[in-house]
């Protein structure tokens, strides 16, 4: 078996450069980047600005469209309205509706609170009391309904009941429910509702039922 032997030369020359460089392989240390204050989480913000308040203006008499448009220039974004006639229509043009009153009313104000406006068509008056501000359930028994719009009627009873609505003075079809009023009902007020079918006869607003 032959052995290789290196000439004294070489064998000098090998361990100089171990001499100088005696760990090769280890790395040279880093020093990790500093965060910069700007790069904090979003988190720690937050409440701040759900503290946040600002004017709530006055809107009564305003156009609806105008209103809103004024609550979110203010910071106010959780907008709602209803029917202060409480006949359950919707808004569904705000140009032609006006505002009568506010919940809450103007004032300084968290900018996450909920703005509720009641609100009636331009050319009716504005009621002495919100009608609209809440849907009472019928409960156990039949309440009096007599000149309560055909649809307030039906948001009040269970979503289950069987109604039939009518044309008291003519043979129309009941279309829109928020446009025509109770002349008479059945079963009478006080009535225990147990599931019966309810009749409803009905003309539309601004006529005289017969």
């Amino acid at each position: 078996m032959r052995r290789t032997t290196l000439a004294p030369g070489l064998l000098l020359a090998a361990a100089a450069l171990t001499a100088c460089n005696p760990n090769p392989a280890a790395p040279a240390p880093t020093t990790p980047a500093a965060v910069p204050p700007s790069a904090a989480p979003a988190t720690e913000q937050a409440p701040a600005a759900a503290n946040r308040t600002a004017e709530l203006p006055d809107f009564t008499g305003q156009g609806l469209q105008v209103a809103q448009d004024k609550a979110q220039s203010a910071g106010f974004y959780s907008l709602h309205s209803h029917d202060a006639l409480g006949r359950s229509r919707a808004q569904l043009d705000d140009l032609n509706w006006k505002v009568c009153s506010q919940t809450p009313a103007a004032g300084q104000r968290s900018i996450n609170v909920a703005i509720d406006m009641a609100a009636v068509k331009l050319d009716e008056q504005c009621p002495a009391t919100d009608q609209g501000a809440s849907t009472p359930s019928a409960g156990s028994s039949m309440p009096d309904v007599k000149g309560r719009s055909a649809a307030a009627v039906r948001d009040l009873l269970p979503r289950n009941t069987s109604l039939t609505i009518k044309d008291a003075a003519q043979s129309r079809a009941v279309l829109v429910e928020s446009n025509w009023q109770v002349c008479s009902q059945s079963p009478a007020p006080g009535t225990e509702l147990t599931g019966q079918p309810i009749t409803l006869k009905v003309v539309k607003f601004g006529e005289t039922c017969p």
